[in-house]
């Protein structure tokens, strides 16, 4: 879950954006602040993942917030302005919203936060060697559980993904593209074998020159990615295929 607080001073956006984090499961609101400086007491006792942050305010600016701090945790900015968006993303922002935000667009930075935040978990955990052997996904205003051991396959679809699960028909969707799906797998595990579909190798039941088969479902090999069928059969590595 991530801890996150609201910086804006106006008690109107304060209101909107705490009721749009009460949506998200993976949310949970510790602090409104009115301006920076409650905020840097907050970040500076607690931990805090996840900021909301206008950049118009008195006294110090979103901006000189956000370069004040040394570690600093991740950033949605807001804004009625759209000019300050180069500026707000060459700090490394997440994503920069533009007042009034509509929840849908709410949503989508929201859910690249938590990406963002899986992703450096899985990352600390392959440098730890204990990878963890499941992860969440935003599904269906939930928080989808996925064990590893069920993923049979993946196919991506744009802006989002289809994992389809062992022993269970319906196939969860969720807002995610195909590369940081793969970054979440253990690479000795499954295999990217086209750019819309990743298996895992446990479910392979036959492979062709140009297919690989899950019982009667055939997926097409990619071009770019032929090459891991021959690791596939000789059994060695990790087989994850980068674009």
């Amino acid at each position: 879950m991530l801890k996150c607080i609201i910086v804006d001073d106006e008690d109107l956006a304060l209101d909107l954006l705490e009721d749009y984090i009460g949506t998200l499961p993976y949310l949970k609101l510790e602090a409104r602040c009115r301006n920076a400086l409650e905020a840097a007491k907050i970040v500076q006792k607690q931990v805090v993942d996840l900021i909301f942050l206008d950049i118009l305010m008195p006294g110090m600016t979103g901006l000189q917030f956000i370069q004040s701090m040394p570690h600093k945790p991740m950033v949605i900015l807001i804004s009625a302005y759209s000019k300050y968006a180069l500026d707000a993303f060459e700090m490394d922002v997440v994503d920069y919203l533009v007042k009034p935000v509509a929840l849908d667009r709410f949503v989508k930075a929201c859910n690249k936060a938590w990406e963002y935040y899986q992703l450096n978990i899985n990352y600390k955990s392959r440098q730890t060697g204990s990878q963890p052997d499941y992860f969440f996904v935003n599904a269906d205003y939930s928080l989808v559980k996925i064990n590893v051991e069920d993923v049979v396959w993946i196919e991506g679809m744009k802006d989002y993904i289809k994992i389809y699960l062992n022993k269970i028909p319906k196939p969860v969707m969720t807002l995610m593209n195909m590369k940081d799906m793969e970054e979440l797998l253990p690479g000795s595990k499954f295999v990217r074998i086209h750019k819309s579909y990743i298996i895992g190798i446990k479910y392979i039941t036959a492979i062709r020159k140009n297919s690989v088969f899950i019982e009667a479902l055939e997926l097409p090999v990619g071009n770019n990615y032929k090459n891991v069928l021959e690791s596939i059969i000789r059994g060695n590595g990790s087989y994850s295929y980068p674009l």
